[in-house]
């Protein structure tokens, strides 16, 4: 048996490799405490910079050297901070679902149009309530009723995009498949833009606001639908780790395997509109991390297994969501960057570095 390999250099690695799989679970655990560092920086750093010790003492209940800060940190700082984390492990993840589903490495949310989908479900109902509403803010004064109708309008409009992106995919090449999927996103701002003409003019400058993304326009109203939508999503994402590494070798494998591709199908496209929709419902449309994200974790992990690459993703998106925050609050000024130009700024490099790395990109998505 001497000089036979007996595992293909593409194929995921079978759950007996897991002990050699070296240092990756190593880097996981350092992911994870670079995470936790990046969520404290987040609560002590910002207009107003709160020590590191203090901040331990709010969360534990206890009284601070300073009276507003508590204030700070829990009615702020705090919803922010999950909110970054949670949004950035689920566009992250999201935008790792699309790339195996449409076996394309740039496919996303954003790039697909998915998250112009959700902007339109948003715009729907938000825009069409303004006269019930009339507030300042894009999603001031909404119940948690309310709350759960804009996600699930954003989803819905998510799921929609995604179906007809994946009608497309059966009939065009790959490439194609992007360029409709950016038609397909104008198309729909173009909606956008109609129902902003029939608006009021307070209403068109706050979701032009909303545009530039934010992660700091939550409560903990907001949260409680926010939270739970998400982890489940995130959850359907963790659980679908095996599929994806069969649907990664090609759909006529997977068949072979006994996989029901068409509810695998399903279920994925259900976990990723809702990760994107509700995202981009709450924080508004936020590009890169679900194309950059991805590729960065395979570079880093070096292999396509899902079953590393999913908590990898998560992990890494969140902790790339709030060093994207807190560069956008500019630490020790008022001042506030747009978070999707910040994105942008950290997202593009990053594609240009593994595209020019790895050279032949759609390597990792060959059946």
């Amino acid at each position: 048996m001497a000089g036979i390999s007996t595992t293909p250099p593409e194929t995921p690695a079978a759950p007996a490799d897991w002990p050699r799989l070296g240092l990756r679970p190593l880097v996981l655990i350092l992911l994870l405490i670079a995470l936790l560092f990046a969520f404290a920086l987040s609560l002590a750093v910002g207009s107003v910079n709160i020590p590191l010790r203090q901040i331990g003492t709010i969360l534990l209940g206890g009284e601070p050297a300073r009276a507003t800060w508590t204030n700070i940190v829990m009615l702020f700082r705090l919803p922010k901070a999950i909110t970054a984390a949670l949004a950035g492990a689920a566009l992250a993840v999201a935008g790792l679902q699309m790339q195996t589903l449409f076996r394309n490495p740039l496919a996303d949310p954003f790039v697909l149009g998915i998250s112009s989908g959700a902007s339109l479900g948003v715009a729907l109902v938000v825009l069409g309530s303004a006269g019930v509403l009339g507030g300042a803010t894009f999603l001031a004064g909404l119940s948690i009723a309310g709350n759960l109708t804009v996600a699930a309008a954003a989803s819905l409009g998510a799921g929609l995009v995604t179906l007809l992106v994946m009608v497309a995919a059966r009939r065009v090449h790959t490439m194609t498949l992007l360029i409709l999927g950016l038609i397909m996103g104008y198309a729909v701002s173009a909606l956008v833009s109609i129902l902003l003409y029939f608006s009021i003019a307070e209403r068109i400058q706050t979701y032009v606001s909303w545009t530039f993304g934010s992660f700091g326009n939550t409560s903990w109203n907001e949260l409680v639908v926010l939270t739970p939508v998400l982890v489940v999503a995130l959850g359907i994402a963790l659980v679908s780790a095996k599929p994806l590494n069969a649907l990664l070798l090609g759909e006529r494998y997977a068949r072979s395997m006994g996989l029901p591709v068409s509810r695998v199908r399903f279920w994925i496209v259900v976990s990723a509109s809702v990760l994107a929709g509700t995202v981009t419902a709450f924080c508004g449309p936020i590009g890169f991390l679900g194309v950059a994200v991805p590729h960065l974790c395979r570079s880093l992990f070096g292999t396509s297994d899902h079953r590393v690459l999913v908590p990898a993703v998560a992990l890494t998106g969140a902790l790339v969501a709030l060093l994207a925050d807190l560069i956008a609050h500019v630490p020790g000024s008022e001042t506030t960057l747009p978070l999707n130009a910040i994105t942008a700024l950290i997202g593009t490099p990053v594609v240009a570095w593994v595209i020019l790395r790895r050279r032949n990109l759609g390597a990792s998505f060959a059946g």
